[in-house]
């Protein structure tokens, strides 16, 4: 076991980091209460501000919904624990700690949510962007990874995912789930919600039957830049999912 240093307890408990624990921890909840999660997988992470090699994860064996920031652990991009009660789950060490330090993304969020996994079990392998409204808001900022291989349970793999994104913001992992990344936790969290709405009504939209009509290009380009240069949306979600969820 790694034992934290007296400095890495310093940066754990500082108030700009302990924001962040406080942050991702209502992340969590907040997709717990929106049906993302799946049993005691799957992990959120930020790095901490300035840093790729520093990052606050939540833990091994834990719900969603009973995660408090007091749970988070802080790790770096090896894996090694600096700081946090709980130990670390491997696979996330190798799929976060690579897509901070090769995708230079500052919060991850990596989910199996039902409709946008259903997607990469498709041929298309994703989200059509000029079908919804909320998919338009994703518009040239998603990649699709084709490749599965399996469990991510070496740097390799890791590895290979953060170079499939090629800078996106959110990656379809085909057979496996989605990653959406962003600059800050109620954006990224943001993009996470309704990532899950568009892909639910392509799923409903699909399953009539019917033939599909997506809109130009061009528009859904214009819808993307609309939502995108314009986020107090996404703060004010994010602090209404803290005055409203269900508290413990």
């Amino acid at each position: 076991m790694n034992l934290p240093t007296s400095a890495s307890l310093a940066l754990f408990d500082s108030p700009a980091v302990a924001a962040l624990r406080d942050q991702l921890a209502l992340a969590l909840r907040a997709a717990a209460h929106h049906g993302f999660g799946e049993g005691v997988c799957n992990h959120f992470s930020v790095a901490l501000p300035g840093r790729a090699d520093v990052f606050l994860l939540n833990p091994r064996g834990l719900m969603w919904s009973e995660v408090q920031a007091a749970d988070i652990v802080m790790i770096d991009a090896t894996g090694r624990k600096l700081a946090g009660r709980h130990e670390v789950e491997p696979t996330a060490m190798f799929i976060h700690g690579a897509i901070h330090r090769i995708a230079r993304k500052t919060c991850v969020l990596h989910s199996h949510m039902p409709h946008a996994t259903a997607l990469t079990l498709t041929s298309d392998r994703g989200l059509d962007t000029t079908l919804s409204q909320n998919a338009m808001r994703f518009h040239g900022r998603v990649a699709i990874d084709r490749h599965y291989n399996g469990l991510a349970l070496d740097a390799a793999e890791g590895e290979r995912i953060a170079r499939a994104l090629g800078g996106a913001d959110v990656g379809f992992l085909g057979n496996h789930g989605v990653v959406v990344c962003g600059e800050r936790v109620d954006y990224a969290y943001d993009d996470l919600y309704y990532l899950e709405r568009a892909c639910e009504v392509q799923v409903i939209a699909q399953s009539t039957g019917r033939q599909l009509q997506p809109v130009a290009a061009a528009i859904a380009a214009r819808v993307a830049e609309q939502v995108n240069g314009e986020r107090l949306q996404s703060e004010l979600f994010f602090s209404a999912l803290r005055r409203t969820l269900p508290k413990l």
